[in-house]
């Protein structure tokens, strides 16, 4: 597949759209498809509060930051787990993981764009949507 073809951004009405509640019809805009592959699979591990920002018009080290939080350490792991290897099966690897151990925040860096994991208190904490709130938000609404 050409890279052009990878390439599709969502915008703010398609997920605010009436009746835009479902992860893959979202994905039918211009979001990259290894982007939608990591929000399905979060989603179907019951990952809240799903959120993209497009960090392309104020960061030069990644493109997206996909958020997402959990109620405990093991959902925490479980959501990394199937992101990574859902995307796995689309034969795209995470240059780097970092805290999957403690399951606070894991964060799962795929270069074009990063997957942050948090447990709900650490989300909170770091607050990463009010650190970047320049850039570009983009929330997710997951299926059900």
């Amino acid at each position: 597949m050409h890279p052009e073809q990878l390439k599709r951004k969502l915008t703010a009405e398609d997920a605010t759209a009436p009746g835009s509640n479902n992860i893959a019809e979202e994905c039918g805009g211009e979001l990259d498809e290894r982007i939608c592959t990591a929000l399905r699979s979060a989603s179907d591990k019951k990952a809240l509060d799903l959120v993209v920002l497009d960090l392309r018009a104020i960061a030069s080290f990644t493109d997206y930051f996909l958020i997402t939080s959990g109620t405990n350490p093991r959902q925490v792991q479980a959501i990394s787990n199937s992101v990574e290897e859902e995307l796995r099966k689309v034969r795209k690897r995470p240059l780097h993981i970092e805290g999957y151990s403690s399951a606070e925040w894991i964060l799962l860096d795929y270069g074009d764009f990063i997957v942050h994991v948090f447990s709900s208190a650490s989300r909170r904490f770091y607050d990463l949507e009010r650190l970047w709130r320049d850039a570009r938000r983009v929330e997710i609404k997951a299926e059900g």
